[in-house]
């Protein structure tokens, strides 16, 4: 009897941050689809954030990893932490995300902290202003993490030397 081979293990951490039921009201009564939120990392310095809507709640799943795939971003990253200060905003929601010493650990509220940590960030704190959403407080942390940039790309950008941005 020859047994099914699992299926390749992801280089992606997978971690669901919301399952809602969801309805749609329709003439034959209620439409009842479940909606999943859910974020996906390499904890190396991708991360992406997806949103699943089906009937069944494996189906939404799914999808939702397929849409975090789809849309992940790379983090700038110094050692452990992020390179400066940062607000992400999405929709109401506002998360102010700061650099942190080492040994600090993420500091963060809800799925603020679940998309920076499967991001690879190990010292940071976070504090979300607004809306507790845990979509846009997700979103949010996402657009916080893309506008990040190092103080390479800045010198880059200018055309001068890293040393004489840092002074």
């Amino acid at each position: 009897m020859a047994r099914q081979q699992d299926a390749p293990k992801s280089e992606f951490k997978e971690t669901i941050v919301n399952i809602r039921r969801v309805a749609k009201t329709v003439k034959g009564g209620r439409n009842m689809r479940f909606s999943v939120t859910m974020v996906v990392g390499d904890g190396k310095g991708r991360v992406g954030v997806g949103l699943g809507k089906a009937q069944e709640i494996p189906e939404a799943v799914r999808k939702a990893t397929e849409d975090a795939k789809k849309n992940m971003i790379t983090v700038p990253m110094v050692g452990t932490t992020v390179p400066h200060r940062n607000t992400g905003i999405y929709g109401a929601g506002r998360v102010l995300i700061m650099p942190a010493a080492e040994g600090t650990g993420v500091i963060a509220g809800s799925s603020v902290r679940v998309v920076l940590e499967s991001a690879g960030l190990k010292d940071v704190r976070a504090k979300s202003i607004g809306s507790n959403n845990t979509v846009n407080m997700a979103l949010a942390t996402i657009e916080g993490l893309k506008n990040l940039t190092t103080l390479e790309k800045v010198a880059a950008l200018r055309g001068k030397s890293v040393d004489e941005i840092a002074r």
